[in-house]
């Protein structure tokens, strides 16, 4: 290892130490905010009286993931690629389908949405990481009885393996014959965008960053075994000696055990200890993403590092760094931002604590404290709490009943207001929740009804702009960057109910993305209802020969109608009309045309004449200039003879 590797490594395990997300404030709020959203005891209670411990962490988050997933998962095009030019028009709507089958087809892309708007709500952010992942496709195929030529056509190709060959000699029609059976294995080289969710746990980042994109470091720490680690990187002869000790004090990170509090599955997460095979022991592996001057040019580059402990399997130069985060509540000039849960703990622990005292209050009204006349009473018969059970006493007035304060209405009402602090802070109320009874009175009309739900949804939909255009469209344009950059095969897919071939590398790399979110439309219902009245609008239009509607907009009308009903084969539906024929002219227009077209000829063949009478008298003119330029000579000539002659005669 050279010396500038290993300042290298020193840098790392600095900047890890020193990065949010290494235990610390952040680690300690996420860890309070999974026990929370479990309802795990508080570590207040006391024996003997009530326990309850309330759920409004994990109520809230999950009213709000529905209306989310609602959103973004409704629809078949989660995002939109438009052209800068003409000449992109067919390559953005191809663009336009092909991310969106990348993300749902070749990723589980519901899921990661889940667990994406699950840690961000309740954990401050959540994390995708997205790269171009590469792998061998081994596939084994028979041939029988290949001429000579064919085998060897099959076998010259360099990803072919022979397994098994069998040469067969044979006469036929009386000439001898060669044929080959043959066994190849058939290597083949592929990519696909590989999209998963990270732990916030896992993710480190420096402490100044404000983004991703600006971070001067920033980490995923990812549990590996031994045999996964030789599988990654096969080209490197390292041994458990290299790696240091299986233990790695993160494995016991009180974050990352939180996780698993809830149904005690801890020690199954963390593996098999210390008594497992070789090739099953655990390392942490520190794909680490930091800007540094490796080479000594003066200038500072993203360079990708992966270390395990001291020893190092990878050192490269890359172009960006493959996160992707969201946060609900974004804090300017602030990595981490709040979470849904940073908001309601507090709410929690104080409806839990009234709670508590109210269900102590009921038990001692039902069952109450007695005062007892020291050996007067069966000690045993008045502690055996049964209907009808008799308390022996000695003497009259032996045992008294002490009376329970009852609590006062306003205790009851502290109830209602905590939910009413809940509804304000985070636009959870029981119009979101389900049908309310007061907002559907006799007398409310249809329109407050519309306001009063699209007033409790405002902060919902906040937070669903917020990750559509931070985390959603950024993942988008990731993966159209990483299939021009990558895809250089074509591939043939089914979009839109059609086997399309799809090449990336034909795509302009000068496209806009934009995010197709339900947000600001209304809801499936208010959609489905404003197009039937442009539907028939546009159809009363087309009776009265207004020319405004032509039958495509009226079939872009019904293909839109038919998806927000949830269907998207619109094919099987409607059939898209016939590019509109041009308009034969009418015998007028013919007429006129023939007119037009003889004047034309006419004004041709007087444009012709001019010509040759412009040509003939240019003609002429040269003529004249070439007979004036023959006569000079001449007379030149014979002045020049003349004077011969009389000096001649001197």
């Amino acid at each position: 290892m050279s010396d500038k590797e290993r300042e290298l490594i020193s840098r790392i395990q600095g900047e890890i130490t020193d990065s949010l997300g290494y235990d610390g404030e952040i680690s300690e709020q996420r860890e309070k905010a999974q026990e929370y959203y479990y309802a795990l005891p508080f570590g207040n209670e006391v024996e003997g009286r009530s326990q309850y411990v309330d759920s409004t962490v994990q109520d809230t988050i999950e009213w709000i993931k529905p209306s989310l997933m609602r959103v973004f998962a409704s629809g078949d095009e989660m995002v939109k690629f438009t052209p800068h030019g003409p000449e992109d028009v067919d390559a953005a709507a191809q663009a336009t389908d092909y991310v969106n089958y990348v993300f749902t087809k070749d990723n589980p892309g519901w899921e990661i949405l889940y667990s994406w708007f699950h840690d961000a709500l309740l954990q401050k952010n959540g994390i995708v990481k997205v790269w171009w992942d590469e792998y061998d496709e081994v596939k084994r195929e028979e041939y029988s009885n290949l001429s000579e030529m064919e085998l060897q056509y099959l076998i010259t190709n360099d990803n072919i393996e022979v397994l098994e060959h069998t040469q067969k000699d044979s006469i036929v029609n009386g000439v001898p014959e060669v044929t080959h059976d043959v066994v190849i294995k058939k290597y083949n080289t592929d990519g696909r965008i590989k999209i998963e969710n990270v732990p916030p746990d896992e993710f480190l980042i420096s402490r100044e960053a404000k983004s991703i994109k600006d971070a001067r470091f920033v980490c995923h720490r990812v549990k590996k075994t031994l045999s996964e680690l030789r599988m990654m990187y096969p080209d490197d002869d390292f041994g458990i000696e290299d790696l240091g000790g299986g233990y790695n004090e993160q494995s016991y990170n009180a974050e990352r055990l939180a996780r698993y509090e809830f149904d005690q599955s801890e020690d199954m997460a963390e593996g098999w200890g210390g008594n497992e095979e070789e090739a099953l022991r655990e390392y942490w592996l520190h794909e680490s993403y930091l800007r540094t001057d490796f080479d000594d040019d003066g200038i500072a580059e993203l360079r990708k590092v992966c270390t395990v402990g001291n020893y190092v399997f990878a050192n490269e130069e890359i172009d960006y760094t493959p996160f992707i985060s969201i946060t609900p509540l974004k804090i300017p000039h602030k990595f981490f931002g709040l979470s849904v849960a940073d908001l309601v703990m507090d709410l929690q622990l104080i409806k839990s604590t009234l709670m508590r005292n109210l269900m102590d209050n009921a038990y001692n009204q039902n069952f109450g404290r007695y005062a007892v006349l020291e050996g007067q009473a069966n000690l045993d018969d008045l502690l055996t709490q049964r209907p009808g059970g008799v308390v022996r006493v000695k003497s009259p007035n032996a045992v008294m009943p002490l009376a329970t304060p009852p609590l006062e209405p306003y205790s009851f009402q502290m109830l209602g207001y905590l939910d009413e602090v809940r509804e304000s802070r985070s636009g959870v109320n029981k119009n979101t929740q389900g049908i309310n009874a007061d907002a559907l009175t006799s007398h409310t009309t249809a329109t407050a009804v519309n306001a009063v739900m699209t007033n409790a949804q405002s902060r919902v939909e906040m937070i669903a702009r917020q990750f559509a255009e931070t985390g959603v469209k950024e993942l988008m344009w990731i993966i159209y960057e990483l299939l021009l950059k990558y895809q250089d095969k074509e591939r043939v897919v089914m979009l839109r109910n059609e086997w399309v071939p799809v090449r990336p590398d034909s795509w302009s790399d000068k496209m806009d993305c934009t995010v197709s979110v339900a947000l600001g439309n209304g809801s499936k219902d208010q959609q489905m209802a404003h197009l039937s009245q442009m539907i028939q609008f546009a159809a009363e239009a087309m009776r009265g020969g207004l020319p405004i509607v032509t039958s495509q907009n009226m079939y872009n009308l019904g293909s839109a109608l038919v998806k927000a009903m949830g269907y998207q084969n619109v094919g099987d539906f409607l059939t898209e009309p016939p590019p509109p024929q041009p308009q034969q002219p009418t015998p007028e227009e013919q007429t006129a045309m023939m007119e037009q077209q003889i004047k034309m000829k006419e004004l041709e063949i007087k444009q012709g004449d001019l010509q040759v009478k412009m040509m003939k008298v240019q003609q002429d003119a040269q003529e004249a200039a070439v007979d004036a330029q023959l006569k000079a000579e001449e007379l030149a000539l014979e002045r020049e003879q003349g004077r011969a002659v009389a000096i001649g005669a001197t």
